[in-house]
C-alpha cells in the first residue's frame, strides 16, 4: 500500500513495518532523502514519483517536530 497521508504513512512505518520512529532514524532517513544523488533516494524516486518523495520527507520532517514537542 502507497500511503497517501501522515496518518497512513505513520501507521504503515509503526505499526504494519514495526519500525520505531526515533530521533536517530527519522535523522538517518532525512539524510538521504535530502540527498537527491544518493542511489535509494534515486532508485525511490524512479519507483514512485517526485511527488510521493517530496511527501515522504515532509512525514519524516512532521514526526522529527513530533519528536522534539514529545521530548
Amino acid at each position: 500500500m502507497i500511503s497517501h497521508t501522515y496518518d497512513q504513512w505513520r501507521h504503515c512505518i509503526t505499526v504494519e513495518c514495526g519500525l520505531a520512529l526515533t530521533p536517530a532514524f527519522i535523522a538517518e532517513r532525512l539524510t538521504i532523502w535530502r540527498n537527491a544523488q544518493a542511489e535509494e533516494t534515486s532508485r525511490f524516486r524512479r519507483l514512485y514519483g517526485d511527488q510521493h518523495w517530496k511527501a515522504v520527507t515532509a512525514w519524516f520532517e512532521q514526526a522529527g517536530r513530533e519528536q522534539e514537542i514529545t521530548q
